[in-house]
């Protein structure tokens, strides 16, 4: 299902959550709110959680650290694509110290498998010193029904756009996150195995290049790392029986 989700008024009752022992929790009230609020959307894929996990991870980055958070929402085993490929997150960050001012980010879209168990949002970012860029996340629903990330990659626009112009009073300004496009995977009628499988993808060097399927056949993402250090993600989903791309990410390297 192709769709525009507003978000604000399920995303702003999760971001307002904060926890001490992990990633924020929403109480009791705010959930039955948030229920109340999904009760006319289909299905079990809800772009709208994963706007919600993008929204608490970036505000646990501004207050609680910018590591500390991106250790708070890795699943286990979690790949942050770096400058020369993909590694385990989780060994590096253990040896990183929260800089006094964390990157914010927000989500543009995202892509969801039927099932709602992997989805994958893209964003853009900006670093402290005015840096802007884009990222990519994957994120998988654990057992426990949150969504924690399993692979990251972000890369700064180059070149730069130009400084925005200053906004002036009387202007209507409505920021990105009021509206995420959310693409949602149609789920096969015929059960289990029906649905077509992705069409073929060269996959290039070994260790270069990998592609993901979700369980339920409706998703696939990979990445490849190509000879000129160019980070590139692509996201497919089955929408009424075609395949269709949701995300198409380069990431060139900067020379950093």
């Amino acid at each position: 299902m192709r769709r525009l989700v507003a978000v604000l008024a399920i995303t702003g009752l999760l971001a307002a959550c904060s926890g001490q022992g992990g990633p924020p929790k929403p109480n009791k009230r705010q959930l039955a709110q948030i229920d109340r609020a999904l009760a006319t959307a289909p299905g079990a894929a809800q772009p709208s959680t994963i706007v919600a996990a993008e929204i608490a991870f970036s505000r646990a980055a501004r207050e609680r650290g910018q590591w500390t958070a991106f250790r708070l929402f890795a699943a286990p085993g979690a790949l942050l694509h770096g400058k020369d490929g993909p590694f385990p997150i989780l060994p590096w960050l253990d040896t990183q110290k929260d800089p006094p001012e964390a990157v914010q980010w927000e989500p543009r879209a995202v892509v969801m498998s039927c099932d709602g168990a992997v989805a994958v949002s893209q964003g853009r970012y900006r670093d402290p010193d005015g840096t802007v860029g884009n990222f990519v996340t994957v994120w998988e629903r654990q057992t426990d029904g949150s969504y924690r990330y399993i692979f990251d990659v972000g890369g700064d626009d180059v070149p730069q756009p130009p400084p925005k112009k200053p906004v002036e009073d009387g202007n209507i300004v409505v920021t990105a996150i009021d509206l995420v496009e959310g693409l949602v995977a149609t789920c096969p009628r015929g059960g289990p195995g029906s649905t077509p499988p992705p069409p073929a993808i060269p996959m290039g060097e070994d260790g270069k290049a990998d592609a993901k399927l979700s369980k339920d056949g409706t998703l696939r993402w990979r990445w490849e790392h190509r000879p000129d250090g160019t980070r590139y993600i692509a996201v497919d989903y089955v929408y009424q029986g075609r395949w269709l791309t949701g995300i198409e990410q380069s990431l060139v390297p900067t020379g950093d």
